[in-house]
């Protein structure tokens, strides 16, 4: 299992990778077989190819990312707030959770938002 210290390094590379819009950089830090929920209830991506392309397709739009508050960690599990603004002033507040494997890959990810935490659309 990752420590602590290296989850929180690979929620921090995530925020660097979008920062970058480099999709190739996301997915990365996940596992071949890894699922994407985002927002939860909605179809997930699964594996690797269809994770890459969801987050092409998110980078394509240019968000910036800004985290709000640390990175929380318990047993292999990642939780971290932040707030997505888009070119056109649109903000989402959002929640992830990252599930790790024992190699320091995500193989879970899931985004808690909804239509109260969306602003400007």
């Amino acid at each position: 299992m990752p420590t602590p210290q290296q989850m929180c390094d690979v929620v921090a590379a995530y925020f660097n990778a979008f920062d970058a819009e480099d999709a190739d950089a996301i997915a990365a830090l996940f596992a071949n077989n890894a699922e994407v929920h985002d927002p939860v209830g909605s179809a997930p991506h699964i594996g690797i190819k269809a994770i890459r392309a969801f987050y092409g397709e998110s980078v394509a739009v240019r968000p910036k990312l800004v985290q709000q508050g640390p990175t929380r960690t318990a047993s292999d599990y990642a939780a971290f707030a932040f707030t997505v603004t888009l070119p056109t002033g649109q903000r989402i507040d959002v929640i992830d959770t990252f599930k790790f494997d024992s190699a320091g890959k995500v193989i879970e990810m899931r985004a808690y938002f909804g239509p109260l935490n969306m602003h400007g659309f």
